[in-house]
Parts: structure tokens; sequence; C-alpha cells
């Protein structure tokens, strides 16, 4: 018989070599998991990691004579057949846990005896090549336990929660039955059929001498307390997930990238995620209760109903963290009882429902109500959310944002939130949203300008335009908003205070082709930018991450990193299979390597090169200032080096302009004191060495706000996915306590609490760092009416930054100088906060 069938026999030496199919992890850069893919739920675990209790539990149900037969128990054979011959009935299969095994790995699970001879001489096979310690270890990892869970630390996992050595007596012997039927013995499906598999495998098991009595009977009468687990995950972000899930499909194909336990680290901070988490809610739930309530999900329509009856309803309806759903049961004059998803019972107190004046459009809301039966009835499902203070009325956002922050040295992800709700909408904000980026733009023109001579003193004027467009048939009138002109100003205010016209004017100035070359080189795909004068007040459409990546070289010394989220892949038996090599911002490596002072390692001899690997023997005067405190592609090459975008000179020109978007200039005792429009950061974050830009579009459809220190840069943007929707404006809400945001919604307003937010945690506890200042760059004083060269030292003049051979040469003569800045000074902080694309 066994030579009629060993041509069909399968080779079982692939067991030697076997590789478990185990699903891809993703993990942060702290090695906190984010999250887990694949079919397979599998935890592989050595015997060594198993309880003994487990082990024996399979040995008494499955195969208690498994390490006496040599992989086909004949007593059993013989048991089986003569149950066959005396009923007629296959009861006993009288599989061993080696013919599992050569089941499980190359048959079928058909019952007929063609497969059982097969069977049979498998486990023959398996047995001459691998120890008892080999097959048993295989067979608890491979075995399937039901709910997608194959082996017993993905079924401890699953079912309980734990890890296979923290489980109890009760749930080893749930477990331990389950290979006999893992559908219908299943503990969550099946709760009463598991508990008669359990007895059944706890009295094999005190038959058998491996628990006493009193341990089977407590085991015996302990509940049934399975219930799903998912994975571990210790850290949600599943627009990351979702990237690296892409990104490995495309690296290793589908059926490999989820089945071949794959690790993959991510350049995600775990610290920084949550951050970004919270100030990308916190600030939509902000924005969107500010224009009032749009009412209840859904009216019950057999109300009333008991508890288990609204338990049963809450149990089918999904939580959007922080959002958790909730049945309105009683509504009295100042407060309403509701019931509230897996929490019972809970009031809500006037001060959680009084914000809920109606939503009556997108810049319209109607009256404060004055009792709890204008906003809520019995019977209407709503959403709650916990605060401080207790549960609070709340509703779905209807606009949504993007959140993301970069390391600016080598454009690691540090951070990606790509809307409310991964839940709600698996469209990522951040990487795929084009929108348009409004005076977000603006700091990519002034670094045009600066990179052909202009400077910081520089005067534009600050007035009106109207240009008669022959081949289009109208004026174009860009403005200023609010419509507030100053005559000639100097750039470092017309970026500070996003003065439109003055930015069309300095395109002009340099030329249109010049720009938009300039702005390729920031990484901006040349087919997005429109070849007219509104491209200098951002009419482009670009994404969160392309934005990020831009303001990135304004903090990195002027380099154009390119953003990558996977730092490194490992296998499942943790040997590092692919490691990110991102090319680096070092403006003191670049400097070195201009100097000739770079070795090249495949080149030099041993003493050359353990000069160049010294700690100090790549030190400069630019990095003790701050650039990167160290050289780390010198030992690589020129090809770790990231391409220029612009000079450090103008990276650190423009940066100064975006310093005082949030920390303005002049004097405030003397009256000469004016903010940016980015000032509510001084309030939040509460350093200094941090620069921004606000952006809005035409009719405030997206708002940004995007900034950086010496270690961080991160772009924030709000707006509707319906682009006809525009962000609105609210009135100020008398039932809000404290401080509130209200009036026209705009970058200042909508999108950087939620950048001032993250940057206030994602900071905290490091060091301020001055903006550091490349060589090339000289300080003097100057009149800040004129630009020009001033000895005065009183509140009419500052100090200021030029790049070295663009400084004036000219004095101001004392008799026309000015001790203000002119007209600008009449603007006030509201009025400074507006702004608009045209």
């Amino acid at each position: 018989m066994y030579y009629h069938f060993k041509p069909e026999l399968p080779s079982v030496e692939v067991l030697k070599e076997v590789r478990l199919q185990t699903p891809m992890r993703v993990y942060s850069q702290d090695g906190e998991l984010i999250s887990q893919f694949g079919e397979k739920r599998r935890i592989p675990l050595t015997l060594d990691e198993m309880p003994p209790k487990l082990i024996q539990a399979f040995l008494a149900t499955e195969d208690n004579r498994f390490y006496e037969h040599p992989g086909i128990d004949f007593i059993g054979v013989a048991r089986a057949a003569f149950t066959l011959l005396t009923t007629g009935q296959k009861k006993q299969g009288a599989s061993t846990i080696t013919m599992q095994l050569a089941r499980n790995f190359f048959l079928t699970r058909e019952k007929t005896y063609i497969r059982k001879i097969k069977e049979i001489f498998i486990a023959w096979h398996i047995e001459q090549l691998l120890t008892k310690d080999e097959i048993l270890e295989l067979y608890l990892n491979k075995i399937e336990l039901g709910n997608r869970a194959f082996g017993v630390g993905a079924a401890a996992q699953v079912y309980y929660g734990k890890e296979a050595k923290d489980l109890t007596l009760a749930q080893i012997a749930v477990i331990a039955g389950l290979p006999k039927a893992p559908s219908t013995l299943n503990p969550i499906a099946s709760p009463e059929r598991a508990k008669a598999r359990r007895a059944v495998v706890l009295g094999r098991m005190l038959e058998t001498g491996y628990i006493t009595d009193q341990e089977y009977q407590q085991a015996k009468a302990a509940p049934i307390t399975a219930k799903y687990h998912g994975a571990q995950i210790s850290l949600g972000a599943p627009y990351v997930a979702e990237m690296v899930r892409q990104q490995m499909v495309q690296l290793f194909g589908e059926e490999n990238a989820y089945g071949e336990g794959y690790q993959v680290y991510t350049t995600i901070s775990g610290d920084r995620q949550r951050a970004a988490e919270a100030a990308l809610i916190d600030n939509l739930l902000a924005y969107d209760s500010r224009h009032g309530w749009r009412g209840a999900v859904e009216k019950i329509a057999d109300w009333p109903l008991d508890d288990a009856a609204i338990d049963k309803l809450l149990k089918r309806k999904a939580s959007y963290k922080p959002l958790v759903p909730a049945v309105v049961i009683r509504v009295e004059e100042q407060q309403a009882h509701v019931r509230i998803k897996d929490q019972g019972n809970a009031i809500l107190a006037w001060d959680a429902i009084a914000w809920a004046r109606p939503y009556i459009n997108d810049n319209k809301q109607g009256p404060n109500p004055k009792t709890a039966l204008e906003v809520l009835a019995e019977g209407d499902l709503i959403y709650v959310r916990p605060t401080e203070t207790g549960w609070w009325l709340a509703q779905l956002p209807d606009a949504n944002a993007g959140l993301v922050a970069l390391n600016p040295e080598d454009g690691a992800i540090e951070a990606l939130v790509g809307g409310f709700s991964f839940k709600l909408s698996k469209y990522n904000r951040v990487e795929q949203a084009k929108r348009q980026v409004g005076s977000n733009i603006k700091p990519f023109v002034y670094a045009a300008a600066f990179e052909r001579g202009f400077t910081l003193a520089s005067l534009i004027n600050d007035a009106p335009i109207n240009q008669w467009d022959r081949s289009q048939g109208y004026a174009w009138r860009p403005k200023n908003s609010p419509p507030v002109y100053n005559g000639p100003t100097r750039l470092r205010l017309g970026l500070a205070q996003s003065k439109n016209v003055m930015s069309v004017r300095l395109l002009r100035a340099v030329g249109i082709d010049n720009v938009i070359e300039q702005l390729t080189r920031f990484g901006f795909a040349r087919e997005e930018l429109p070849r007219n004068e509104s491209i200098s007040l951002g009419s482009a459409s670009l994404t969160p991450l392309e934005v990020a990546r831009g303001f990135a070289a304004f903090a990195n010394g002027g380099f154009l990193v390119e953003p990558y989220l996977i730092s490194r892949i490992e296998d499942g038996y943790g040997k590092l299979i692919w490691q990110a090599s991102p090319k680096l911002a070092c403006l003191s490596c670049e400097q070195a390597l201009a100097r000739e002072e770079w070795v090249d390692p495949l080149q030099a001899n041993e003493a050359e090169l353990q000069e160049q690997l010294q700690p100090d023997a790549m030190t400069t005067p630019e990095m003790d200032a701050g650039w990167p405190r160290q050289c780390p592609i010198a030992p690589i090459g020129i090809n770790k080096l990231a391409p220029r975008a612009i000079s450090a000179q103008t990276a650190f020109l423009v940066s100064q302009a975006m310093e005082s978007v949030i920390w303005g200039g002049g004097n405030w005792n003397q009256g000469t004191g004016w903010n940016g429009t980015g000032w509510r950061a001084q309030k939040t974050v509460k350093r200094h060495d941090i620069a921004g830009k606000t952006g809005t579009t035409n009719e405030a459809k997206d708002a940004w706000f995007s900034g950086f220190n010496p270690e961080l840069v991160a772009t924030s943007w709000i707006g509707f996915d319906d682009h006809r929707r525009e962000l609105g404006k609210a009135t100020r809400n008398p039932a809000v306590k404290g401080d509130q945001i209200f009036g026209k919604e705009f970058g200042a307003r909508t999108a950087q609490p939620a950048w001032n937010a993250f940057m206030a945690k994602a900071l905290e506890g490091i060091p301020e760092q001055e903006l550091p200042m490349p060589t090339g760059i000289v300080s003097m004083r100057i009149d800040r009416a004129t630009g020009k060269l001033t000895r005065r030292r009183d509140h009419s003049s500052r100090f200021e930054y030029f790049a070295a051979g663009t400084e004036p040469k000219e004095f101001i003569r004392d008799s026309l100088a000015n001790p203000f800045d002119g007209p600008a000074l009449q603007v006030t902080e509201d009025e400074t906060e507006s702004e608009e694309l045209f």
C-alpha cells in the first residue's frame, strides 16, 4: 500500500525550514504597535514560551500517547476500527498530533479512507525527520483555532487579550477544546458548547493526572469569559498604517506583504502622533460646535425602549474617537438623561448642552437655546464626548482636516493624521487632498526674490492694483484682506502681515518664470503651478505633505529633503532586510565637501579614514551655531547630501520674516509695535524659536498654517471635502465660557489652533534653539520707515539681516528719519489676521 501511494506523497523536508504565515506588524519608531495586516492571526511561540498546562491540555485531549508512538497510535486505530465495525459510524478519527500536522500542512480535511492512509504515511515520514518536541511546537503554532487565530499564541490574544503564559486553567481548557470544531465550539459564538467541551478537556486532564480534583472543580465552575480582542494596538494611527500597507505591497507583493511576518518600523513618534491626533480632533470639534447644532443623528422609530433594547441598538452604532453614541431617555428643563454605549446612564448638564444653538448655514447660527427641550427629545440618537467636567453633547464634524509633521533634517514623518476618523473616511487628506494653498505660498515667492537680490528691508508699494487684462476682457483687482494699504513697506512686514498686493508686485519684479522655476526647486510639480499672477497669492493646489516638505527647506538651511515613513523592515525572525537611507540636510557637510576636506572611503587609506571619522574632524562654526549637530554623510559620500532648494542665506532670511509672522515687531512701549498674522502662537506655544505662515483661500474654502522650529516642521489644513463649501463665519456664543474664536474663518483662526496645540506638546521639554544664522549673513542697523542705514539707536531703527553684498549702502538723513513704520501701525490685531487669496 505504501509503494502504491508513495508517488503521490509530498516531501516533508519543507518542514525543516517551514515559515509559518504570520501577519505584517507596523510599529512606531519607539516600538509601539500601530497596526497588523494579514488574514491569519499568528503569534509563533517556542515550547518553552508555552505554559506546561497548555501543552498538557492538548496532549490529554488530542494525543496522550504522543511521546510513546511513532506517529501512528495503533491502539487508537484499533479502537476506531472496532467502533466502525460495530456501529458502522466514523465516531473516532484516531488521528495523532503528528497526523493532524500532516493534514494541516499537506492535505485537506475531507473524510476519506485514501486521505487517512496518506495521512498515516506522511506522519511516519515526519516522525523520521523531526523530533517529538519539534513536531509538537509546529502543531501548536499551526493549528486553526477559530476567529482567524492560528496557533495557541494567537488564540490567547484573540479570545482573552493575553499572552499564552498568562492564561488560566479554565481558559487553557477552552482553547485546547477548539481543534475538534473551531467554529461550532467557539466560545464567542457558542459559549454553551464551548463550556461543555471545556468540561471534556478538564476531565481528560484529570484522568491523566495533569491536574488535581480541586483544580478540576474550580476550572469547571469558572464562567466563559472569552470575547474578541483585536491586535494589541498601543498607538492609533490608521492613516499611517494604510500608507505603510500600500508601500509594503508595492515592495513585496500582496501575498508576501501580508504573510511573511514583516516587522515594519516607521519614523512616527508615539508622543507626537498622539499630540497631532488630539490637536486635529479638538480643533475640528471646536470649529464645528461654533457653527451650530445640526440635530440628532436619527429619531428612534419604536420608542420607548427598555435598557436592554437600547444597549442592543447602541452596540450596532460605531464610535468615532472621542465621540460615543448615546440615546436620550429623558429631557428636563436644563439637563438631559442619556444612555451611552458601553457606559450606562449619564446626565448631560446644562453647560454641556447650552452651546447647541441651531446651525442655519456655514455663515449663520440661530439663537442660543434657553432649555434642553429646544435641543433634545426622548428617543434621539446622538453623540457625546467625555470631558474633564463630564459628558458633553457633540456631533460628527462636517469639515475635515489634515496635519503632518516632519523632521527637517532628513524628511522623516514624525506625525500624520489624514482626517477626523479613518472609520468614516479612508481618504488621506495629508497625502491625497490637493487644495489651494493661499498665502502659504508667499514664503516661496519671497525666497525667489531673496535669491535675486531683494532683502528684508527692500520696499515694495503696498497699494491697490487695478490691471486691465486685454486677453480676458476684465480687470484683475487683487486686494489686501482687510483692504488696508500702507504704501511703501519693507518685505519683512509684507510677509509677516501677508500683504497680497505686495506679493503680486514682488512676483512682477522677479518674473513669473523665475518664480515658477524657484517653486519647482521646492519639489512642487511644474504642471500644478498656474502660470499667471494669481500664483503669488496661492492659487496652486498642493497637498499638506508637499507644503510641509517645502517649509522644511526654511528650517534646515535650504535643503530639499524627501519625506519618508518606513525606517526599517525586519523579517519574522528579527533580521534586518531593508533600511531607509534618506538624503540629509547638512550645512557643515556641504561646506566640508566644498573645501575638499572630505575623503572618499573607497579610496582613502586607513589613517585618512580614521582621521575623517573623528568626532571633531568636521566641526565648523556653523555646527556650533546650531546647524545639524553632526556630519553623518562624511563616511558615505556626496550622494547622501540632500539637494539645495535655496541658499542657506535665503532660508535664514525667509525664516526671519516668518518669525515676525508670530512675534511681530516694533516697540509697543513707544507705540510702534505690530503683530503678524500668526500672533496667537505667542500665547499657546510660548517659544521664540518658532516661525510660520498663515494661509486662506477665496471664500475661506481652505485654511492653512505651516511653521517650524529648527527640529520640527508641521502643516495644518482644514476645509470641507466638498470644494463648494466655505468655512464661513461664526458669531460669538454667549453660552461658551472663556476664550473663544468667532468671526470670519481663516488660517489664523481655523487652522493655526491645531498647529499651536501640536507644537506646544511636541516641543514640550525641548530647550529653545535660536534659528541659526549661517555664514554670509551680516546685520546692519536700518531705519524702519525707509529700510536705509541709520545712525539712530531709538525705536525708529532696528537691526536687520542681509545676505552679504545685498546690504544697503545709503544712510538716511536724520531730518527724514521717521520714528514710526507709517500707516502699517494703524492695523489692529484682528485686521492683521484676516487674509484671502484675492
